[in-house]
């Protein structure tokens, strides 16, 4: 198919940016037309191809075969610089003249290294290989000239028919041709694809619909023979654009007609369709890109100290072959037997030769085996995590999941942490709690106890548990007192997009977002209920009424336009169009004269006295519903610049665009909702302690100022005295002159000045999308906020899209040299978890997405705390002493060939024996650093939670610092000096031959670097002020004044103790309680034997 057949046509459809191909509907037989992008389809221009030529539906994610697993997997080994650079050894070893070391020394741990990766490797493969089989094992119905049969979705071509059943998924790309519901509708569930657990609709063609609707829909589908023109195939999982025709007639095709493969059919017995995308060709398979790989701050300084390593050693072979030289020169052309062993050979010569042997020689100085060392630890740490029955969550049955197993260490050096909000520190568990209609507001927050429930007895579609307290709002809805409420919730029942599923005679509804459902849940319970929908039409009972809407247009929420429209036909023939959205958006668009305009701006002016300040101050989310009268004339010109749209390729979305603001103005406010989320458990704690340890919360987040301010201070991101910097203000300091911003804390209240004054921490950002966009488009004013936000308590993000989101994670990475962890639950959060250095996704109510795209997954936000500070901690402590016991002991084994070269006249001979050389790093010395990379802690899992200060030392890199990598390899030096020097004055004047020598040196060698492990040394340093302050300070937590739970947890004036000490490793004294954040009640009621409640490890 690489060959473009250039067509002559005329008709343009498709964009310059597609090509085109066009798909006979014959079953099980595919005619392929291929067009050159400057062409367009017209009917009977097609050429014909093998259908074999179409990708086929088979599922191929595995990259090995028996044929090409041995020299792929060899390939990709040895672009590794360390693996080629000993394969380059090996062959110099095979050079007689050269050869220090027999090449079988090398190549045994070197094949163990490729091995090893190979085998990993391979374990991988076969698991994918085993899921595309049973993916391409699945069965659908495929007709034939027979009728349908059960086919393999391996067996499912372009063109073919299929039969999909309820509850069945979807095996290809498929043209909706009619279902067994009215109006040939189906309901699909696409939480696969992009992690919406909600349904959606998909219809087929009115045409197809009335043709081939019939008992039995073989026979009809048999004779069907139309010609679909498809775009090529792409990723974009929200557009199509195609056309079918058939009969002479040409039908515009959409994504409301097409099924992708992966979505799940509900609701509907049967649909059949007929594939146009198969295999590699749907959009689902186009979207499998290449993953993000991720390489940890550690890591990249080890590639330098390995190259530095490396430079070291070459000029170190340098120095010793001209020594050689030398001493061939001045000393063995004067000793007869020495000259005899030279032979005729010059001195530059000789040294020649010996710096390819010292080469060779000086090779165990590089870490063979340390890299893939360093990923089986990694994986063994991972399934600490796995296995920490602390971070599991019995209610929703989620352990937590560590899904990259290569960013452990990263988890201790956080210094940013960017978090969303709904969802994630909130429940996303909405609760419909009061509203505000033509001025009145109704309903109670806040509540100590619960009020008695509301009388709907009258309603038999009441589902109860409406947490709604207010009868006056249901006595004036039933007594039609209140004109605005009615159209209010009918606005509510109209404006939306959720599907209904009956279940024992009452609808159940599926939502795209958890606000529609309660606002959708709480019209049902208070009388206006949304029954059913089709592509044309809405159907609610109102007040008991049925009435049926006729459904003209709806104009779906984006997060661009922060607002969602319908406009109906009502059954007396008035047609309406009913908005809402975020009240920013909605106020912005409303009639001059609107009876309730300036309440409602009074409102969101902060005005204590108005009811959205009310909304706020209760962490309520709010939403504006309003109304505009439409008449014939303009809903005429409306459809007609629709159809128009429809048909272009240019200016589309632009054009779409000023038509629907053009329609969303002039409207009449109905009323304000207020929705409660509350926060999940624990979050207030953890990010109090988060805060301890040094690390910096963002919050990212939707919605309005007011409301996300006041989360902040219930969830501690925020202390009651912090005050705020926003708006003009914000404005001001970053556009000052002066890049030094300073903050000057004076009495109670905060001055901003320039001068040079000290910063200090009791002040937090507030900022809104408008004005980040404006930071994002300047470098250096993005510069000058991330320094400011560094010199404040936190930051508050609000009105943001997502893609602001990841752009703020981006000006953090690139202006601060701080770890990112970005944290989210839905689909709207993958770009802020995919730009960060880790991404860490909720197992929400919003689908799966985040989780897939997360390295790491969690079931509630309090997990975070224990994942950082103790999992963070000990595998940063463990990695980084694991890469540093390592490194000493692959150099002061090396070395000692350097310091006895000058009492073997620098002719580069070995000291060691040669197969002592092969198995000291693989074997002799691999089991204790392996159990330090394990089980190493300074601190138990109690007092990394207790004492969040011991955090920073990660942060600041202590473990792995130059000054560490220093002290580590010049110890190394020093430890191969005493390992050369002491056994050669030892058995200078003994009578023992030289294999002696060369057994005890080794077995020192080993007995030295097993001895660090255990007793530690200059590589793990005892005198740890944080840890000596900590072991030694009979210190009892609390007081008798009992203030609050999180205050008496803490207990004063320890934090400055811990940071002004001296120590090392301790535990939490015994009569300490655990902070809360580190604790599970949940799962203490729900796991036997959790008392235990450490991960697997601490055993």
């Amino acid at each position: 198919m690489s060959n473009i057949l250039n067509i002559s046509l005329s008709s343009v459809f498709v964009p310059p940016c597609f090509k085109a191909t066009a798909i006979s509907l014959r079953p099980a037989v595919s005619v392929v037309t291929y067009l050159d992008d400057h062409h367009t389809w017209e009917t009977g221009s097609s050429v014909t191809v093998p259908a074999a030529q179409h990708q086929d539906n088979s599922t191929r994610s595995h990259k090995y075969t028996p044929l090409n697993f041995l020299p792929y997997t060899l390939y990709e080994q040895f672009q590794r610089f360390a693996n080629f650079y000993f394969l380059l050894i090996v062959v110099m070893q095979c050079v007689p003249a050269i050869a220090t070391i027999p090449w079988y020394i090398t190549v045994f741990p070197l094949l163990i290294v490729l091995s090893v990766r190979a085998l990993k490797d391979l374990v991988s493969d076969l698991g994918r290989r085993r899921s595309d089989k049973q993916i391409n094992s699945r069965s659908c119905d495929l007709l034939t000239s027979g009728g349908f049969q059960t086919v393999q979705w391996k067996d499912v071509c372009v063109g073919d028919v299929l039969r999909i059943h309820k509850d069945q998924i979807i095996p290809a790309d498929l043209l909706l041709l009619q279902s067994t519901e009215p109006h040939s509708l189906c309901y699909v569930e696409t939480a696969d694809i992009d992690g919406e657990t909600n349904l959606k609709f998909r219809q087929a063609l009115a045409a197809t619909h009335a043709e081939l609707t019939s008992d039995p829909a073989d026979q009809s589908l048999s004779s069907f023979n139309g010609v679909a023109f498809c775009e090529e195939p792409n990723g974009n999982l929200y557009s199509f654009r195609g056309e079918l025709r058939w009969r002479g007639e040409t039908y515009r095709l959409d994504t409301e007609h097409i099924l992708l493969r992966g979505t799940v059919l509900r609701n509907t017995d049967h649909a059949y369709g007929v594939t146009i995308y198969a295999g590699a060709d749907t959009k689902i398979m186009k979207n499998f890109g290449k993953v993000i790989v991720k390489t940890t701050q550690v890591e990249r300084i080890l590639n330098r100290v390995i190259l530095g390593i490396m430079l070291f050693v070459l000029l170190l072979d340098l120095l010793l072959a001209v020594g050689s030289g030398v001493f061939e020169h001045q000393v063995s052309s004067r000793l007869e037997v020495l000259s005899a062993l030279g032979g005729d050979a010059s001195a530059s010569y000789r040294g020649f030769l010996s710096f390819w042997g010292y080469v060779i020689l000086m090779s165990p100085a590089i870490p063979m085996s340390l890299y893939i060392s360093l990923e089986v630890m990694k994986v063994f740490q991972c399934f600490f995590i796995n296995w920490d029955l602390k971070m599991y969550h019995a209610d929703s049955d989620k352990p937590a999941h560590a899904r990259n197993t290569s960013l452990n260490e990263e988890l201790g050096q956080v210094g940013h942490l960017l978090s969303d909000k709904t969802g994630t520190l909130t429940q996303n568990c909405l609760i419909f709690r009061q509203c505000c209609i033509a001025g009145d507001i109704y309903g109670q927050t806040g509540l100590l106890s619960v009020p008695n429930p509301l009388d709907l007895s009258w309603n038999r579609f009441s589902c109860g548990g409406l947490q709604f307290y207010d009868q006056r709002l249901v006595d004036r809805l039933v007594k039609q007192r209140c004109p605005l409420g009615r159209e209010f919730f009918a606005a509510l029942a109209l404006c939306h997009t959720v599907m209904t599923e009956w279940k024992e005679g009452a609808p159940h509804y599926q939502a795209a977002s958890p606000d529609e459902e309660a606002l959708v849940g709480a019209a049902r319970d208070l009388g206006w209920v949304f029954l059913s929908r089709t592509r044309d039409s809405l159907t609610l009972s109102e007040l008991d009424h049925t009435r049926q809407y006729q459904l003209l247009t709806l104009i779906d929420f984006t997060s661009q336009r922060r607002r969602m429209s319908v406009l109906v036909k009502e059954p007396g023939g008035e047609l309406k169009l009913y908005c809402k959205g975020a009240d920013i958006v909605i106020l912005e668009r409303l009639q001059k004269d609107c009876p309730h305009r300036e309440s409602c701006q009074r409102a969101l002016e902060r005005d204590p006295f108005s009811a959205l300040q009310l909304f706020s101050q209760g962490c309520l989310r709010t939403l504006c519903v309003a109304v505009r009268s439409v008449t014939e004339a303009q809903w005429a010109v409306w459809r007609q610049v629709l159809d128009q749209c429809q048909t272009e390729t240019s200016q589309r979305e632009a054009r779409l665009e000023e038509l629907h603001a053009r329609m969303e103005r002039d409207l009449t406010l109905l009323g304000v909702t207020a929705i409660e989320d509350r926060l999940q458990d624990g979050v207030p704690e953890t990010i109090s302690t988060l805060r301890q340890a040094g690390i910096k919360v963002w919050v990212l987040t939707g919605d309005k100022t007011e409301t996300a301010v006041n989360v902040g201070y219930a969830c501690r991101l925020m202390d009651p005295d912090t005050s705020l910097l926003q708006g003009d203000e914000l404005r001001q300091l970053l556009q000052s002159p002066d890049p030094d911003v300073k903050i000057l804390q004076k009495k109670k209240s905060e001055m901003w000045c320039t001068d040079g004054c000290l910063p200090r921490d009791g002040t937090t950002i507030v900022i809104n999308g408008l004005e980040l966009a404006e930071l994002i488009d300047e470098p250096e004013l993005g510069a000058r906020f991330v320094t400011l936000a560094n010199r404040c308590q936190s930051v508050l993000c609000c009105r943001v899209t997502p893609g602001q989101k990841a752009a703020v994670v981006q000006l953090v990475r690139r202006h601060t040299p701080s770890v990112t962890l970005a944290i989210g639950d839905g689909a709207n959060d993958v770009n802020m978890i995919k730009t960060a250095h880790v991404g860490v996704g909720l197992y929400g109510v919003e689908g799966s997405q985040a989780v897939q795209n997360a390295d790491f997954a969690l079931a509630q936000f309090r997990f975070l705390g224990r994942l950082l500070l103790v999992h963070g901690h000990w595998s940063n402590l463990r990695i980084c002493l694991f890469l540093r016991y390592f490194l000493y002991k692959t150099t002061a084994f090396a070395f000692v060939n350097v310091w006895y070269s000058f009492f073997s006249g620098f002719s580069a001979q070995r000291l060691y024996e040669s197969w002592f050389i092969s198995l000291y790093t693989v074997m002799y010395t691999s089991m204790p650093v392996q159990c330090l990379a394990l089980f190493e802690q300074d601190v138990s899992a109690e007092g990394c939670m207790c004492w969040p200060e011991v955090y920073k030392k990660g942060q600041r890199l202590e473990f792995f610092s130059p000054r560490a990598l220093t002290t580590t390899l010049l110890y190394s030096l020093y430890s191969s000096l005493v390992l050369c020097l002491l056994p050669l004055g030892v058995f200078q004047y003994l009578t023992l031959d030289f294999q002696t020598l060369a057994v005890t040196m080794g077995t020192s060698a080993v007995f030295m670097t097993t001895a660090e492990v255990i007793e530690g040394g200059p590589v793990r340093s005892k005198n740890d002020p944080v840890l000596t302050k900590m072991n030694g300070t009979p210190f009892r937590r609390g007081t008798v004044q009992r203030r609050s739970s999180y205050a008496v947890s803490q207990g004063k004036g320890f934090g400055r103790l811990i940071t002004s000490g001296a120590g090392l490793r301790t535990a939490a004294p015994q009569q300490q309680t655990p902070h809360p954040a580190a604790t599970d009640s949940h799962t203490a009621q729900h796991l036997p034997g959790n008392a235990q409640g450490e991960s697997a490890e601490a055993l």
